[in-house]
């Protein structure tokens, strides 16, 4: 489903990747975790093809994120550590927004769902600026899942939400899971992701590890696309 091969950042002279692999297969979650300024949420920017690497390569269902058609834009869906929403705009007019940008359709039954999925509703008409953070955190999950993707790449998506909150979410990734999507899950508190992360992966010093306690092991990985095979 999504594939990360050699990946390489450097961020103000410093190597903040350091030739990471990771293979994410249908229906798996990785939850990665490790110290503050470890790189996470470059990793999961790199991956959702927001910046670009200096070396290595992503690819989503087959497809290279960084170079060639963008096709795979609809496929994955992902919630930033920068919020992607605008304050002026209501709760419906943001999704169609994010909707046209990404090439995905989104008729008014489906529009419904999201809101009523999110428990966003009664706020569909409501500006944004008037939203509170757990709103706002579980707007960001309905802009997320605007094409039924089957990649979702997470940046601390527990953040803002109340115990309700945290466990409906939890249940919506089960869902989400179940279907087939693989689930990317950047979390300073991997005890949230217990019961569905397959695997925990640590980023520390430019590079992924699995320690004792996840699985040792990172998931089975999806087989590789035809660029790779020699």
């Amino acid at each position: 489903m999504i594939e990360v091969r050699r990946l390489v950042k450097r961020l103000g002279g410093r190597a903040v990747l350091r030739g990471l692999d990771l293979a994410v297969a249908a229906g798996q979650c990785v939850a990665v975790a490790g110290p503050n300024g470890a790189g996470k949420t470059t990793l999961l920017r790199v991956m959702a093809g927001l910046v670009a690497p200096d070396r290595g390569e992503v690819w989503v269902l087959g497809e290279p994120v960084h170079r060639g058609a963008r096709a795979w834009r609809r496929h994955l869906g992902w919630v930033g550590h920068e919020p992607a929403l605008y304050d002026q705009l209501s709760a419906a007019e943001n999704l169609r927004f994010w909707a046209r940008w990404s090439g995905v359709e989104l008729p008014a039954g489906r529009l419904q769902e999201l809101l009523e999925q999110c428990g966003l509703d009664w706020a569909a008409d409501e500006p944004v600026a008037t939203f509170s953070r757990g709103m706002r955190q579980r707007l960001e999950l309905a802009r997320a899942l605007l094409g039924k993707p089957r990649v979702l790449l997470l940046d601390e998506p527990f953040n803002a939400l109340d115990r309700q909150g945290r466990a409906w979410l939890a249940q919506l990734l089960q869902a989400r899971k179940g279907e087939g999507c693989a689930l990317v899950v950047v979390t300073h508190r991997p005890e949230e992701l217990a019961g569905l992360a397959d695997c925990l992966a640590l980023l520390e010093g430019g590079r992924l590890w699995f320690p004792e306690g996840s699985d040792g092991k990172a998931p089975t990985p999806a087989p590789r696309p035809a660029a790779w095979r020699t």
